[in-house]
């Protein structure tokens, strides 16, 4: 949990307001490690947005004594140290609560997932959900917000904004440039001197995956971190939308297109998913192809938006987009979907019962 401190008054916020209202000086971040369990109440009656039941409301304070509450599905003693165990197995989700701070979640879902190394020279490619020119608040496109919290996060980390790229496509009538204007994320990469790229006007690389015939962006070849930045979604006819099918915008329209006449969009996927799995990362001997999700306000079938206040992290979308339809309690997946036994994710951070409730319902 972060807390924000003024430098002069020493007043304290769970906010990230910015500036001290008293002193007018910019507030100093601090994460509070050494957590320990100083409460717990049990509760027992279900509600709409908690329909799991029993779970546990457990008060937390750090060794600053900050304090605050946190739902939990697993019991606490008083005086107990509250641990959260990462996984660096690759299949595992990583799942948060956005409170206040995307950018303390994002740094949270990757140091859940281990981290990974990057520095001035890494070549990073960000795709973003960019389908259509409509305002943030409708959950369409990724919320820039989210995309502005990852590039901060990332020059932090030491990565150099020359070497990163923003990039997508469009695959209908619209020209990419105003959806892009209208989403806001134009103005994320201008404000960060990152300049955006069209997938569309670069060029393509053939590559085969079980009789299919890919052609698959030059970009992806090209970098050395590979960062999917879906926004989550329900649909009527696949149940989520998101992780997964966000990837497809690394092929060439053209290719896209006719592999649908001729296929399943659930089997593309699945294909076009070996081949950017199949890529190794940074010198570890791992994957460099991260999703991270932005579940913060998701739309719903009819259209409508719901707030889930969530992010999800992992190196196997599938296991993501599996995650997130556990969370808001999907029942109609697609067939690629329903073969993923939730039991066999490894889920670390929050637990999705901890989540869980109906959205269409809401």
């Amino acid at each position: 949990m972060s807390f924000y401190q003024c430098p002069k008054c020493k007043n304290i916020w769970q906010y990230p307001i910015g500036k001290c209202p008293d002193c007018f000086l910019e507030l100093k971040r601090a994460l509070s490690k050494e957590v320990k369990v100083i409460g717990v109440s049990k509760v027992t009656i279900p509600t709409i947005l908690h329909p799991r039941v029993p779970y546990f409301v457990l008060v937390l304070e750090d060794k600053n004594g900050n304090k605050w509450a946190h739902k939990s599905l697993k019991e606490y003693k008083i005086g107990e140290e509250f641990i959260l165990e990462s996984n660096q197995d690759k299949n595992t989700v990583a799942v948060w609560r956005i409170k206040y701070d995307i950018l303390e979640a994002i740094e949270k879902v990757i140091e859940l997932l281990g981290g990974f190394k990057i520095n001035s020279q890494t070549k990073i490619l960000i795709l973003p959900t960019l389908v259509s020119p409509k305002h943030p608040y409708l959950a369409i496109n990724t919320n820039p917000k989210f995309l502005e919290s990852l590039i901060n996060y990332l020059s932090n980390v030491g990565a150099d904004k020359k070497n990163i790229k923003v990039a997508a496509q469009s695959f209908d009538e619209t020209p990419i440039e105003v959806s892009a204007q209208k989403s806001q994320l134009l103005d994320v990469c201008l404000q960060n001197q990152i300049v955006p790229f069209d997938l569309a006007k670069g060029n393509f690389v053939k590559k085969t995956q079980d009789g299919f015939n890919f052609e698959i962006s030059e970009e992806v070849f090209n970098s050395d971190l590979i960062i999917n930045l879906p926004i989550l979604k329900l649909d009527s006819k696949m149940g989520v939308r998101g992780a997964s099918e966000n990837i497809l915008k690394f092929l060439k329209k053209e290719n896209y297109l006719g592999l649908k006449y001729l296929c399943s969009e659930e089997e593309i996927i699945e294909n076009l998913q070996e081949v950017l799995l199949a890529r190794r990362s940074l010198g570890e001997g791992g994957p460099n192809f991260l999703t991270i999700a932005d579940g913060q306000t998701i739309q719903k079938t009819a259209g409508f938006t719901a707030f889930l206040g969530v992010i999800l992290a992992s190196f196997n979308p599938f296991n993501l987009d599996r995650v997130f339809a556990e969370i808001t309690m999907v029942s109609n997946l697609p067939e690629y979907l329903k073969k993923i036994n939730i039991e066999d994710i490894p889920i670390v951070g929050r637990k999705a019962g901890e989540l869980q409730y109906e959205v269409e319902k809401t």
